[in-house]
């Protein structure tokens, strides 16, 4: 299995609702695409502010495989998506920081 753990530092002017469709917008990619197992979401809740720099929320999909890894990689929705999260992050795509693990 492999985990995609992804870290976003949100520009300060991007609110909670705003998240909170783009979360929901990505939770949808479950029943789109064979083989994710699982989607999270979660705030940073670390008080290591310097070693944080910002990335305050995060979010996580378990997918079975590198194959399904690979087709959601690729995945014109989940693409689209992913613009619209890099527009609202402080920086664009320096505003998000991705690792993929094995579990």
């Amino acid at each position: 299995m492999i985990r995609h753990l992804v870290h976003l530092r949100f520009r300060q002017d991007v609110s909670a609702e705003t998240k909170s469709t783009l979360m929901d917008k990505l939770s949808g990619l479950s029943g789109h695409i064979d083989g994710i197992t699982d989607f999270q979401h979660r705030p940073n809740v670390s008080v290591e502010t310097p070693l944080v720099r910002g990335f305050l929320d995060m979010f996580w999909f378990d997918f079975r495989d590198s194959g399904v890894r690979d087709a959601y990689l690729n995945d014109p929705v989940h693409q689209s998506i992913g613009a619209e999260i890099v527009e609202q992050l402080e920086g664009g795509a320096d505003g998000v920081f991705v690792c993929d693990i094995e579990v």
